[in-house]
């Protein structure tokens, strides 16, 4: 296809779709518009590899610039857009510079949750995001220096892992009464707490903060309802919110998420959407918005074809990771609306189990601790939706993956 393609956002999904559009046979320009300086990257080693020092910038680059240029991708780093028109099938940018597209692909991303609190806005009070948060918190990282972690979801709780190996005091504030409450079972939540501790990080639940104070510029102190604590660097991470701004004000149609099809179309026919900022139709757990590196990645593969008039559906399960000290948490599927456990493997001792998520008696999801075949088994099982015995899966010594050629394949539609 001839023409303009233009990419709303450098991001993973960005970085996935502009290049497999000239594998879907796009011939015309390919338009990439970023508000950061630097070219898509990844962005889980931030937390990790990167905060650690042991990874450079380059080092985290999708693509490097000449596999672009390669491929005639044009990127206009550093610029944001500031509307979409469609009647006139244009993008306006922050400088008042108009575009014409053809075709459009919004691969905006999403944002970290802000607070209002007295004190967020001092020097040492950090999101995380982007190359440039971590490069700031970086800055005040010293051995023997306390940080403290607003947010006991899975960023908090790998920032607190890097920094408790670069030698720094950790301490995680969570609202809820436990880390992990909106994603995990109280087992695995027990199990990450009992890790940390074991490490030497503190960890708080139930805890509301109510602001920082600061000493001369920089951030002393976090407030809470019950105490304060000390502070050289405060890492605020609850959560990001959709940049679906864009797509609202251009009149598509938003959910929790610019609402997409199987085929990442949204309510125009000639603008697509993929990654963090899109909502689209799952197979096995309707309508969900995810954030993830697979989810972009795939969905970017949809996008791409159809943005050349092809139809490839997006029926990919779900699937997260997250690694922290010698922990591999592996995640397959989604467990929302579970109502039973079944676990593998003992999660109060040791650094070893699973936990397989129940509804109705069908498995939906799993959390695999350092147990990779549970995890790469429990995929095929929640996607094909094999039917798991409790015994089964709860019998170590069993290979789950008997149970494909045991147990009847019910399909995914």
């Amino acid at each position: 296809m001839n023409g303009t393609c233009i990419v709303v956002g450098a991001s993973h999904a960005a970085a996935q779709l502009a290049p497999l559009l000239r594998q879907e046979g796009w011939t015309g320009r390919i338009v990439v518009i970023g508000e950061e300086a630097h070219l898509p990257y990844h962005r889980p080693p931030l937390s990790k590899a990167y905060l650690l020092g042991e990874k450079h910038a380059d080092d985290l680059l999708i693509r490097t610039a000449d596999a672009y240029a390669r491929l005639g991708i044009e990127f206009r780093l550093g610029e944001r857009v500031a509307s979409i028109d469609r009647a006139a099938k244009t993008v306006t940018l922050a400088g008042g510079e108009r575009l014409a597209w053809d075709k459009l692909a919004l691969c905006t991303g999403a944002r970290v949750r802000t607070v209002d609190w007295p004190g967020a806005r001092l020097p040492g009070v950090h999101t995380l995001r982007g190359i440039g948060d971590i490069d700031g918190i970086r800055a005040r990282v010293r051995a023997g220096g306390r940080a403290v972690i607003v947010g006991g979801g899975y960023i908090g709780l790998e920032t607190a892992a890097a920094l408790r190996t670069l030698g720094m005091h950790v301490t995680v504030l969570e609202s809820a009464p436990r880390v992990l409450a909106r994603v995990s079972a109280p087992q695995v939540s027990a199990f990450f707490e009992r890790v940390h501790r074991e490490e030497g990080v503190e960890i708080r639940a139930g805890v509301a903060v109510c602001g920082f104070t600061g000493d001369g510029g920089d951030v002393k102190r976090v407030i809470c309802d019950d105490a304060s604590l000390d502070a050289d660097l405060v890492i605020v991470g609850i959560g990001v919110v959709p940049n679906v701004e864009l797509a609202a004000a251009a009149g598509l149609a938003i959910g929790d998420g610019v609402r997409v099809d199987e085929c990442a179309r949204t309510s125009d026919a000639d603008i697509v959407a993929a990654g963090d900022c899109a909502m689209h139709p799952s197979p096995w757990y309707g309508q969900v918005r995810l954030e993830s590196v697979p989810n972009a990645t795939e969905q970017a593969r949809s996008a791409a074809a159809a943005l050349c008039g092809k139809e490839k559906p997006y029926r990919t399960l779900p699937w997260f990771w997250s690694d922290q000290y010698d922990v591999k948490l592996q995640t397959a599927g989604l467990n929302a609306g579970y109502d039973e456990i079944v676990m593998r493997g003992e999660a109060d001792s040791g650094r070893r189990f699973s936990a397989f998520y129940l509804k109705d008696g069908r498995l939906v999801a799993a959390d695999c601790v350092n147990r990779p075949q549970d995890f790469m088994a429990s995929k095929r099982l929640v996607a094909e939706r094999i039917d798991a015995p409790r015994e089964a899966l709860a019998d170590q010594d069993f290979d789950l993956k008997m149970l494909f050629r045991t147990a009847p394949v019910l399909g995914t539609t």
